[in-house]
């Protein structure tokens, strides 16, 4: 070969050198994402590869699809396909992207505790959010054994859930997710927060049944803590009258109790049911929650207001704060002002 086609030689073999170099950058590092903003792909246990190229193909350029199908094929991925929530952000490219699925790099999820009334709501809640089977958590929140594990019962289970903003991945497990949701409460309950309940002779539990019950009363969380003031008065009163205590006589537990959350007036009748949640009939805080109560209702009673109000009732201009009275002389006042404006308005 003479040197004029020896270096034709050379120049076309680094001509093709270049132009698969090229191709070859273009292919595992140019954009995969047709999109100008990050997109997030869920990928769960009923997925196969070609669910997988299906939800890929709603985010995913041309060349980007392409260049991913050929990953699979020299790879183990469509064997081996992990479940999770995948960030693709613009500009990554396809080798990042395909990385990140197979060996299941996935972007957490910013979950909040919804502030829920019943563990079916809250299991449902939470099944929108991550991977977890609904039917699965309502299970485990029923089952005595699992809410033994980590020291509750059934009744007792949704004070572990502290209505936070967590980082959590989507496809935990509920065994993992329970473990989470232990771990942060106990970070909740701090130093400062278990003294304060000891000082009021309350365990966390307590705290928490009770903040329930101020977080149905009130969604002012300026009034809480005068509310929580009130409730904590009845609970500790002892006297010839009340010698177990003054009942709580809280209306959101008749509600709880009949599970009828829409009642706007509480009428005697309803008063009546057997219920450990009746707490007209049963002296003391109730079993459990009501709901799950906010950080400001838990707070609220942690640092509630020193008075001596035993009774309030919801203010007759409807501004959803409280008149709260010492005697029940008093009360039965600013009740009949309240019944009044309830019957001018046709409220039943």
């Amino acid at each position: 070969m003479n040197i004029k086609n020896k270096k034709i030689y050379v120049y076309a073999t680094t001509a093709c050198l270049l132009a698969f170099a090229s191709m070859t950058y273009y292919c595992l590092f140019s954009s995969f994402s047709k999109k100008d903003y990050t997109s997030y792909i869920y990928i769960d246990n009923d997925d196969n590869i070609d669910s997988v190229y299906h939800k890929l193909d709603t985010v995913a350029t041309g060349h980007g699809l392409t260049c991913f199908r050929t990953m699979v094929r020299h790879s183990q991925y469509s064997n081996n396909i992990r479940t999770g929530r995948y960030a693709i952000h613009a500009g990554d490219g396809t080798l990042k992207v395909f990385r990140h699925l197979k060996n299941g790099m996935q972007e957490p999820v910013n979950l909040t505790i919804p502030s829920v009334r019943t563990k079916d709501r809250l299991a449902a809640e939470i099944s929108k959010r991550m991977m977890i089977d609904s039917t699965a958590l309502l299970k485990a929140l029923n089952d005595e054994a699992v809410c033994e594990k980590y020291g509750y019962d059934t009744t007792t289970i949704v004070c572990m859930f502290i209505p936070n903003t967590y980082d959590i991945y989507w496809n935990v497990s509920v065994e993992k997710f329970l473990d989470r949701m232990q771990k942060e409460s106990k970070k909740f309950w701090n130093f400062e927060r278990t003294e304060k309940a000891k000082q009021m002779n309350l365990s966390p539990n307590e705290v928490i049944t009770l903040a329930s019950i101020v977080d149905e009363e009130t969604a002012n969380n300026q009034e809480k803590p005068m509310i929580a003031g009130m409730y904590y008065n009845r609970l500790m009163l002892r006297n010839a009258e009340y010698p177990e205590g003054m009942p709580l006589q809280a209306d959101p537990t008749i509600k709880f109790a009949w599970q009828r959350f829409e009642l706007k007036r509480i009428y005697n009748n309803l008063l009546y049911i057997k219920s450990p949640y009746n707490t007209y009939k049963n002296p003391g805080l109730p079993p459990g929650p009501i709901r799950i109560p906010s950080v400001a209702g838990i707070d609220a009673v942690l640092n509630r207001v020193h008075h001596d109000y035993l009774y309030m009732c919801a203010k007759e201009d409807f501004s959803g704060t409280h008149n709260f009275a010492r005697t029940y002389a008093e009360h039965q006042a600013n009740a009949r002002k309240y019944t009044q404006a309830l019957n001018e308005r046709g409220i039943k």
